[in-house]
This record gives C-alpha cells, structure tokens and sequence, in this order.
C-alpha cells in the first residue's frame, strides 16, 4: 500500500485564518480531512497584511488546532493568496519544436509556458500563475494539448496571473515567522473553484463569487480552464461594520448577530423574532427584529453581487456561463444569499459546498463554504503533484536506455552515486504506485 502524503491548505483572510490538513493516498487520489484550525485575522486590511507579528501569531494558532487534532507535526502549508492589488493579462509566446521528429513533447510545452513568464512586468509585480488557454502548432489554432502531435512552430495564448511583490513578500514573512515553509502560493478563487465545481461546470461554463471578509473574488471556467479572474474590496466585513454603525454596537457583536440572525432578503425570514443587541458604555441593551436587521444587511449585499455583474460583464464571457454562478464564502451562508444572488445575476445561482473528499475522518467538520479556499489549496497540491508524478514517468522509459553520459570527467564518484540513488527512489516509487 501506498504511504499517504499530507497536505495543508492555509486561508489567510482578512476576518479569519483557516488551517485544514488532508491526507492523500497517490493511487487513488482520495483526500481524507483529518484536522482544521480556525484563528480571528486582525493583522490584515482587505487580503493585505498590514501587522506581520499579528497575522503570524493567528497563523500560528489555526495551524496548532488543526495540528492538534490530527496528531501530525505541520511544517509545509500550501497558501492563498487575494487582494484587489491582483492582475491578470493575456500574453502569446512561441517557441520552435526541440525533438528531430518534429513531434511536441511535455518539454516543449513547459518551455512555451516558460516563455511566458518572461513578459516583462515591472519589479513591482510577481507572477503567480501562468495557465495556458489555448495552443496553436503551425497556424492551426485552438488545439487543447499538444503533447504528440506534429509540428515545428508550437504557441500558446497565456492568461498571466499577478499579484503585488510586496504584498506577496509580506505575506510569505508572515508564514516563515509563524515557522512554516511554504509549499505553493495560489490565487484565492482558483483554489476555491477547485474545492466547490465540479469538471462539468468548469467544462461548460461557470463563474464563481467567493464573498470573503476583505474581498470578493470572482473567477470564470470555461472549457475546464480559468479564463478571467478579478477582485474588488466590497466584502463580508463592509456588511458587519453596516450592522456595528447602524445598531451602535461592536465589531465583534455585529459579526455574531450577522451569522446568527442575518437574512440577505426579507423572504427567507420565517418568523420575525427579536434578539438583544447589547448596550455600549453602559447603555440598557435593546431589542431588534430580524426585518430590521435584513434591511441593513440586504443592500449591501445586493451592491456586492451588482461589483460581482459588472465584473462579469467585463470578461465578455458572461452570455456562456451554460452552469450560472456558484457563490462560496461566509456571507454565501446568509438566509436568501442565492436568492438575492439569482435575481442580480438573472440566472442559476447555487451555494459551493467544498467537495472531492472522503466521508470518514472530519469530512462533515469542513463541509462548508468558510472551509472553500482551504480545501481548494489542498485539491491544488494534489492536482500539482499528479502532473509531477506523470512528467516523472514520462521520463522513466530513458532510464534503462543507454545514453551518452552528461558526466563530465571532473564529476566525483560521490555525485553520480546520489545520482543513481535518485533514479532507484524514482523507480521504487512508480513501481509502489
């Protein structure tokens, strides 16, 4: 049996930090929940740190609750990444077919992605993702994969992913400082889409609206690939400090009456029950009625899915969205959120339950959209170590042919027996699997 590989998905938000630890066994690709963590963010304003020792400590303790729970040391965590100081752009890049066959290997393709990343983007900026969306071999466009076929030009049209340097630094010093390494940096709402859609969505065509604290992040699949992605700072937070400014209380009170009497339309109220809301500076508490509240709270949720319209009306890719928009993220738990959400967006809109694990283990602890980016990091980790795993066997078919050595005659003895201890490992492991 295959030894079980763990994965961490660490969500850095703007009103919370969430730690989940998943095992995997490489055969099945099965994910089994096996601890989570959650810890109140203060240290970070709209995705962007603003305190290091403050996100660092919350990183901490989310990280130990989740350590604590599935009786496993964390080191490595896999990280999201959000704020409306992330870009994306398209870019095409081009490079000529390496093999004397003329046929496209895995190499090429990496080498035209590689190419990509060359686009000049100013030291201010950092790429985080380059996701081919589409290939084109000698003038014939709109090829998939072009791993195999025959050519000697291969180009790619490339949607380039980036965030500020500076943020993303800070971010990572936040991490290291917690005493964690970071595994993979990845964009909040692929991460997210990965743990709430399922390939037929992705295939036919979907946006997702991820309503965090600090920001609302939006991605759109189609064709199964990330077209467009965009995020603005209208957020869960801006509907918590209404209810503060509006009933005259705190933040941490009008984000406890929010979760537990909030209604994003007066519909869903079935029963107009009154609750207390507790008096500042000595003053009596008072009672409101959950009417009352979901007028404060209803139009600053329909202003956020308005954002959400206009940004998908900008990627000219809104009349093939076949599947409509999955909403995720705390505020999707409001009562009447996907109603409110259907009548803005004028289709079918539904709540993103994270998805793609076992039932055993703590399946059911996670199986909530406040869990959607953690647990998309950790299917993302998946997803890179089986494209790992499969350029790795590719490469296996050479390793019993005789080649020219690429030892040179100063090579010591020591490095060529690492080296052959490396191929054994390799082989050990694909023949285990």
């Amino acid at each position: 049996m295959s030894e079980r590989i763990i994965h961490v998905g660490l969500d850095i938000g703007t009103t919370k930090i969430v730690a989940v630890i998943a095992a995997t066994e490489p055969r099945t690709r099965t994910l089994e929940i096996l601890g989570k963590g959650v810890a109140v963010s203060t240290g970070l304003s709209r995705g962007v740190v603003t305190n290091i020792q403050k996100t660092a400590d919350a990183i901490r303790l989310a990280v130990d609750q989740a350590s604590t729970q599935s009786g496993i040391e964390i080191s490595r965590v896999s990280i999201g990444i959000a704020g409306d100081h992330v870009q994306d752009f398209t870019t095409r890049s081009i490079v000529t077919v390496s093999s004397p066959t003329r046929e496209i290997s895995h190499d090429d393709v990496q080498r035209v992605l590689e190419d990509a990343r060359r686009v000049p983007i100013g030291p201010e900026r950092q790429i985080l993702h380059a996701i081919p969306q589409d290939y084109m071999i000698d003038g014939q466009s709109g090829i998939t994969d072009p791993i195999g076929m025959s050519g000697s030009r291969l180009e790619a049209n490339v949607l380039i992913i980036t965030g500020a340097a500076t943020a993303i630094h800070n971010m990572t010093l936040c991490v290291e400082r917690a005493g964690l390494q970071i595994e993979n940096i990845v964009l909040q709402p692929l991460a997210s889409g990965l743990a709430v859609l399922d390939e037929g969505e992705r295939e036919i065509g979907v946006a997702l609206v991820d309503i965090g604290g600090g920001t609302t992040d939006i991605a759109i699949f189609k064709d199964g690939i990330l077209r467009s992605t965009s995020i603005f700072s209208i957020a869960g937070q801006k509907v918590t400090d209404d209810i503060g400014q509006m009933l005259g209380i705190m933040k941490q009170d009008a984000e406890r009456i929010k979760l537990q009497y909030g209604h994003a339309v007066s519909n869903s109220i079935m029963r107009n029950d009154t609750f207390q809301v507790p008096g500042v500076g000595g003053r009596s508490p008072k009672e409101v009625s959950k009417s009352i509240l979901c007028q404060i709270i209803e139009p600053r949720m329909e202003e956020i899915f308005e954002f959400a319209m206009q940004e998908l009306m900008k990627s000219k890719l809104f009349h093939h969205l076949s599947a409509g928009v999955v909403i995720t993220g705390g505020c999707s738990l409001l009562s009447g959120a996907d109603e409110l959400a259907q009548r803005v967006f004028a289709m079918h809109v539904k709540i993103g339950i994270p998805g793609g694990f076992a039932v055993r283990g703590m399946a059911q602890e996670v199986s909530s959209p406040v869990f959607a980016t953690a647990v998309g990091l950790i299917h993302y980790a998946v997803q890179r170590d089986a494209e790992s795993l499969n350029t790795l066997s590719m490469s296996t078919s050479t390793i019993n042919q005789p080649s020219e050595s690429t030892d040179t005659p100063a090579a010591s003895s020591e490095q060529r027996k690492n080296k052959a201890g490396i191929i054994t490992r390799l082989r050990t492991w694909l023949e285990d699997l």
